[in-house]
């Protein structure tokens, strides 16, 4: 099975990325309220989406290594912004999960106004990377954190997970669906990217778009 790339980077591009991904990447800390957060002093590339999405698998997959990030098939369990450093380079931001409904509103409210405060206050954030279940595509939960990207004017690609699960007539639906509703959303890029953390699949180009995206701070 083939997952096509959504982008198009040269083999100097990829090759540079991968070193970057195949160096030093530590968790840095937890916070657990915006007082807490590390200096703002490199680039920050931020992944968010639903709890059990593969965000923390992801993370793991771009890094090479089976335990940067935890994982766990407990939705909710990441409730913290996880700051990782890549390289000395940029910072990678593993948001807390969202929309699982067994989670008190008083702790989804805590969850809300701190991401919030996040996206609105951290000049250093270059783009979040939306992750959403290709099995499922776009869910209430996902609109609303798009909405509070747009809103706060935070730059955001919506990165498809576990695309090794799906057919391609199904990606292919899921792809021009997508595209069409993003470009209802002010501070979304109009493209998409398939993923699979499981298959290795899609990885190389998200390396690069990081790289790039800590490139010139």
């Amino acid at each position: 099975m083939t997952i096509e790339a959504e982008h198009e980077f040269t083999q100097a591009e990829l090759e540079e990325a991968r070193k970057l991904f195949a160096g030093p990447c530590d968790f840095v800390l937890g916070a657990a309220s915006l007082k807490q957060l590390p200096a703002a002093d490199r680039p920050e590339i931020a992944f968010a989406g639903r709890s059990n999405v593969g965000k923390s698998s992801l993370v793991n997959a771009l890094t090479g290594r089976n335990t940067l990030a935890r994982t766990s098939h407990t939705p909710g369990r990441t409730q913290q912004l996880n700051f990782f450093d890549l390289g000395s380079m940029v910072y990678l931001v593993d948001l807390p999960g969202y929309g699982y409904a067994k989670v008190s509103r008083t702790q989804q409210k805590v969850w809300v106004d701190m991401m919030r405060g996040y996206l609105r206050g951290r000049p250093s954030l270059r783009c979040v990377f939306v992750l959403v279940d290709s099995r499922h595509g776009l869910k209430d939960s996902d609109r609303e954190i798009m909405k509070m990207l747009d809103e706060t004017a935070v730059s955001y690609r919506i990165i498809l997970t576990k695309s090794d699960k799906t057919k391609q007539a199904q990606r292919d639906k899921l792809k021009q669906d997508v595209l069409t509703e993003l470009k209802k959303h002010g501070a979304a890029m109009h493209d998409i990217h398939f993923t699979s953390a499981h298959k290795d699949q899609g990885l190389a180009e998200l390396r690069a778009h990081v790289l790039k995206y800590g490139q010139g701070f």
